[in-house]
């Protein structure tokens, strides 16, 4: 515990308990239907990926099976949202990229989402909503860095 920690108490501990299962229901509640859900978070891998992600690599970053999302990449990809281009590294491989479809798309689901947030807020302090916001960034931010660790030191790669 570094100096500015607070100890966690017994209720805290509880309230720990409760992240996991909500962290779920906001995946599961905010956003369209399983399809556009699963669809968003492809779309949001490959857009972070910057053209530097396979179909394996979005298998790791979804925590699904590769055969998963292989379906899901090829729908994406026969809707015009995404586009394979051959690995210069590796003329084997094929990585993804967004096309101007599928950031068009990106950039209509975030919208969506902060509309989500604004209306789910809406009876919070405009304080509260901005930190919380900063908070969320925060955390996704920090498990992508602690995935990226994760991957780095058991084995796994992006191909």
């Amino acid at each position: 515990m570094t100096s500015h920690e607070q100890p966690v108490t017994a209720d805290d501990d509880s309230l720990l308990d409760t992240v996991g299962p909500a962290l779920s229901r906001l995946r599961r509640r905010v956003g369209g239907g399983r399809g556009d859900l699963t669809r968003n978070i492809v779309l949001n891998v490959v857009g972070d990926a910057a053209g530097r992600i396979t179909v394996g690599g979005v298998a790791e970053e979804m925590g699904v099976a590769q055969p998963v999302a292989s379906r899901a990449v090829s729908a994406c990809t026969a809707e015009g949202l995404l586009r394979r281009v051959a690995s210069q590294q590796d003329g084997r491989s094929s990585l993804l990229e967004l096309t101007e479809a599928g950031e068009t798309a990106r950039r209509g689901y975030a919208a969506e989402q902060r509309r989500a947030f604004e209306e789910i807020t809406a009876h919070w302090d405009g304080a509260d909503r901005v930190q919380f916001a900063r908070f969320l960034a925060r955390y996704g931010h920090d498990a992508s860095a602690w995935t990226a660790r994760r991957g780095s030191t058991d084995g796994r790669s992006d191909g």
